[in-house]
Order: C-alpha cells, then structure tokens, then sequence
C-alpha cells in the first residue's frame, strides 16, 4: 500500500478504492473437532467485524433453527446447507469475505468428520494460516490431531489453537495451559514453526475481536490483532524463480509474449532465465502487465514475459533460474489424499496436472498409508476415499518439480481420471527419483559409473545430493526437527553431536561422512572454536554452512533451501553464514 494512504481513512472514493486495492490478502481456514464451534467462531468475527448484512441479521433471527440459547445462533451464518443447518455440522466448505482497515481476508470454514477430509484438504490447500479449534472441556483429540497434520502436510505456515468455550470451565487459567502445551507437543512433532493459542469463546465473543475482562492473565493478541499482524508468506520457499507459461501472446508480428503467474521469486528486465523442457537460456527483455511495463514482479503477480531471443516455448513450459533449477524427473514419490470414491488403482493411467503441463502417468506403490486419527504408518494396496498415503508415480514426461515444503505450485501435482475428467487425487511432491531425471539439469544418470568414476561421485550420483556440513549451534531439539525435515526432503542426513566426538577423531569422523555422501547436521551447544570450524570447512569446501544466530538451528527454512542447493551440481559460496 503507497505510504501516503497507510493510517488514514480515506478522504475521497479514490483514496478509498486505493486504499482497497494495496490491501494484503490472507486466507485462512478453519479446521476443529465436531461441536468444537468452527461455524459460530466464524459468525462471531463476521459479526463484530461489522461484516453482515442487514438482511443476513434478519434472516438468521427468524431462523426456526438456533442451538445457541441465545437471541440468534451465529453459527447459520455459515452453515449455509439446509443439511448443515439440520444436523448442526459443517459439511461442505463455506467460503466468505470480509475486509478490516488493515487487511482482507478469505475464510474457509471446512467439515472436521473424518468422512469429509477431502472437502477440508480442498479448503487448506491455498490458506495462509490455519485456526484449529480445541474445546476447553475436551482438549487435544484424535480429530485436532488430524487436522494440524493436514494442516502441516499441505504446508500451511501459520496455525493458530483457538480454544474455545473458556466461558465453560469459568476461564480458568490453568486448563488453558494445559491445553496449550498438548498442542504445542504435538505441533513440534509436526515440524510446525509458526503457532499461536489464544483462549476464547465463540458464543461470548472473549477474544475474538475484543480483548476480554474474563481473561486478564492472556497478554497475548486476540483472533483478529493476530490475522491482521500475521505474517502471510513467511519465508519458508525458496527464492528461486518458478514461472509456468500459461499461454503465448502473439497479438502481431511485433509482439511475442509468454504469460503466466510467478510461482516463486522475483524477476527484473535482464535477469538471466532457462526454458525448461529445452534448456534453453536467455533473459527478460521486458515485463509487461495490465498498468503498463514493470521493473520488477513477484511471486502472486500474473505478468507477461518478452525475452530477448526467439525460442519455442508454449503452454505448460518453464521459466527459471539458471542457478537454483528444478527437479527434471518422470519419477517421484508425494503424498496423496485421494479424493474420489472409486479407489485408488495401481498401475492404471491417471492424468496428471502440474502447474498447467498435463501428462500421463501411473501411481506404481504405495509405500504407507496414514492413520488420520492415531498419525501412524501402515501398510496398504489401496487407496480409498479421504485417506492419506506415501506413493510412487511415474510419468510417461518429465516433470519440472521442486519439493512441496520449499515450493507450493511446483510442488503440487492434481490427478484425473481420463475417462469421467474427475479430479480423484491432490499429491504433494516429497523427493524425485534420481534414475529417472531429464535434461541438463538431472541429478544423475541412471547408467552404472564408469570404471574412472569414483566411489564419492557415484555415492553423490545415487543419493541424488552432494555432500555437506551443517555447523548448527543452539536448540538441540530444532537440529532434531531439521535432521527429520531433510531426511522427508529425500536427503541423507545424519545428526552428529560435535563434542561427543573425541577432538583427536574429528577429522577422521567427519571425513568418513563426507566420502559417504550424506548431509553431516554437526551440532554444539556452543560456539566452535576457530580451529574446530577452519577443519569442518576444510573438509566440506563449497559445501560448509554455518547456523549460528542467537536462533540458531530455528532457521529451518534457510537450511533447507542451502540443501536444496546441493541437489545442483552448481558452485555454493564457502562458508556461508545464516
């Protein structure tokens, strides 16, 4: 938003329509436990909010249905189905917009019954953040369990504990706190960073916009204060540029655009770009939008791209940067939710969407499935509707892939079914198959190693990765998560604790690790002395990085995209400190 229109109410319908337009956008949704109150906690912030319509008021107070007890059920301003209204549950998702002085918002209010996790993965799958609700009278339960884990499958980066009903257990501090620290463990096992529990209720409006008398030991942001401050897009993707072409725009025999929506990163006029399946290079000669040429685009933003060559490009086709390419790979593991109620068949031809390529392809194994309730791993040969599983795909064309933690667009892939042109399947891309990769930018070869290829190269040529030392210094439990992160990432590494190692050994040790190709996360839980870090550089060379901050190893996201940067075979600066 221009600086001049932040902090003041408009004095005019330009300013007014300026101010509407710069606003940032979240999207969220909700996701809770049967009767947790997902639907009324909705109708309570539309409500105070000043976001409902006179006749939305009238309509829900004549209402023949109210399980509120009071004078209207906020809830019906969401249940919308006359089956929804009946039964009192959220079935399908209820989309809605509403807009404060500092922000818009897109709320998807999803079903939280196990028979209709498909409609809550389709709600989530563009959220920003994610409120799940807890009862105070209840805590932590099998389906609050599933939801965060949907939650955090479908990288969604902020969540928030709303728990609710306070007003039924006489807001008392300690159950709150209880409630909070069962969340809070299971969130870490998730892998999740960035949470927040607020105490409220629904029914009585506590903490929702208002901040509450009923609550005077909370110093924390109530609802709306944490959605309007929120950080949308933390920076948990890479920065490198991903921008599928969606069509070629050729008006005359003067103009030849390409355009499309940037995936991830920025791009200027004369940055260098690699065109993808051909491997092509050139660079931005213009960048062309609705308001007229652009110095620079971002990620979100739908431009047209003139190039300073003449190359074939078209629907389905790739821009990126020559330094941090894709995955080029017809092989690949994701997880699936399957969303149809024909089951999942292996070794059948599904039609495969990414990023506007279609191809065809097969989903060869499932590895596990997943226990939605109780989050554990267990074998199967099909796949049914709502259920989660680990697969194998192949596809008959390469596909310009990058994991779904670093990137949400070219990390995701929707399955079709090429007969009924059902959607049946949403996958996230977990790790590529090295033995399956196309182009220049492959991560190895799948012929045998020449007899003069040595046995690191051919170890870095199976693992997919180079090897790398990771100095990370500070929370021991982060460097665990890390640890468990890039090893889901398809990475091979290892935690090693730097001063159980006798100083004698080091060396050796981490010389060893190094010739075995895995990423070496060596952890302190103080600094190194300069000797101790001059070795682990000496050994790494290019592939040295230093975590260091008073967070320290809490800087999973700029970890995981300086592992990402080893699946090149391109040069990484030495000794690089985060």
């Amino acid at each position: 938003m221009p600086a001049e229109l932040q902090g003041r109410v408009p004095d005019t319908l330009d300013d007014f329509l300026a101010q509407e337009i710069h606003k940032e956008l979240l999207r969220f949704t909700t996701a809770g436990s049967v009767d947790d109150g997902k639907s009324t906690l909705i109708g309570r912030l539309l409500y105070d909010c000043k976001a409902v319509y006179e006749d939305q008021l009238a309509s829900v107070k004549r209402s023949p249905v109210n399980r509120s007890g009071t004078e209207m059920d906020l809830s019906l301003l969401t249940d919308g189905l006359r089956a929804e209204r009946e039964q009192g549950i959220t079935i399908d998702v209820a989309y809605r917009y509403f807009s404060t002085p500092r922000r818009k918002f897109i709320i998807a209010d999803t079903p939280g019954h196990e028979q209709y996790t498909r409609n809550m993965a389709t709600g989530a799958s563009t959220a920003d953040l994610a409120i799940i609700l807890l009862d105070a009278t209840k805590g932590v339960l099998p389906q609050t369990r599933r939801h965060a884990y949907i939650a955090s499958l479908l990288g969604i980066p902020n969540l928030v504990a709303a728990i609710n009903k306070m007003d039924l257990v006489g807001y008392r501090r300690d159950i709150f706190a209880r409630w909070q620290h069962d969340f809070l463990a299971m969130a870490e096992g998730l892998g999740v960073r960035f949470l927040q529990c607020i105490p409220i209720s629904a029914l009585e409006g506590d903490n929702i916009v208002d901040r509450s008398p009923n609550t005077p030991w909370y110093a924390g942001p109530t609802l709306l204060e944490h959605l309007e401050t929120v950080e949308p897009h933390p920076a948990l993707e890479a920065d490198a540029l991903r921008f599928p072409v969606q069509s070629v725009i050729r008006p005359d025999a003067r103009f030849r655009g390409f355009a499309g929506r940037i995936a991830s990163g920025t791009i200027r006029p004369g940055d260098a770009l690699v065109a993808l399946p051909s491997g092509h290079r050139t660079w931005v000669e213009s960048i062309v939008s609705f308001d007229g040429k652009l110095q620079v685009a971002a990620k979100g933003e739908s431009v047209v791209l003139t190039l300073a060559e003449e190359i074939d490009l078209s629907r389905g086709d790739m821009l990126v940067s020559p330094e941090m390419p894709p995955n080029v790979s017809a092989s690949f593991t994701a997880m699936v939710v399957w969303l149809h109620p024909a089951a999942l068949e292996l070794g059948r031809t599904y039609l495969l969407k990414h990023a506007g390529r279609y191809v065809k392809g097969q989903l060869k194994k499932i590895r596990y499935r997943v226990d939605i309730n109780s989050l554990t791993e267990l074998a199967a040969r099909k796949l049914d509707m709502n259920e989660i599983a680990l697969v194998e795909i192949e596809t008959v064309q390469p596909l310009f892939l990058d994991p779904y933690g670093l990137n949400r667009t070219t990390g995701s892939v929707i399955l079709i079914d090429p007969m009924s042109n059902a959607t049946v399947g949403a996958a996230m891309v977990r790790e590529c198959n090295p033995a399956h990769v196309a182009g220049d930018f492959a991560l190895g070869s799948a012929e045998q190693p020449s007899p003069a290829e040595s046995l690191v190269d051919a170890r870095m040529r199976r693992r997919g990765h180079r090897p790398a030392i990771f100095s990370l210094q500070g929370d021991r439990e982060r460097a665990e998560v890390l640890e468990r992160r890039l090893h889901d990432l398809g990475f091979d590494a290892v935690l090693v604790d730097h001063h159980e190692i006798a100083s004698g050994a080091r060396k050796g040790f981490y010389a060893t690790l190094i010739r075995l190709g895995v990423v070496v996360l060596s952890w302190a839980d103080k600094p190194l002395r300069p000797k101790d870090r001059e070795l682990l550089a000496e050994l790494a060379g290019e592939s040295y990085f230093e975590f260091s901050g008073p967070a320290g190893t809490d800087d999973l996201p700029g970890a995981v995209v300086a592992a990402e940067r080893l699946r090149s075979t391109g040069d990484t600066p030495q000794g690089r400190s985060h």
